[in-house]
């Protein structure tokens, strides 16, 4: 009976270990906080991540700002 109980938290050990990140790095991926949080696990298995996550950042500065409700032109006033 030890066997089967040591076996069972062996086993959950490693199972805790392998899905740990994987279930920390889809809860950072929703929250929007991915880069910060799995930064370094990324850094270990893809080495050019520093760089993707930084052209990331500097396309996310270009967008172009959303036209607030005030710039939009009235639409009675087309074609005058």
């Amino acid at each position: 009976m030890f066997e089967v109980l040591a076996f069972l938290a062996v086993a959950g050990c490693v199972a805790a270990i392998a899905g740990g990140p994987a279930w920390l790095g889809s809860r950072a991926r929703r929250r929007g906080v991915g880069g910060e949080v799995m930064g370094p696990f990324e850094e270990i298995w893809h080495p050019a991540a520093p760089r993707y996550r930084a052209e990331i950042r500097v396309q996310e500065q270009r967008m172009a700002p959303r036209p607030s409700a005030d710039d939009q032109e009235d639409p009675s006033r087309r074609g005058h």
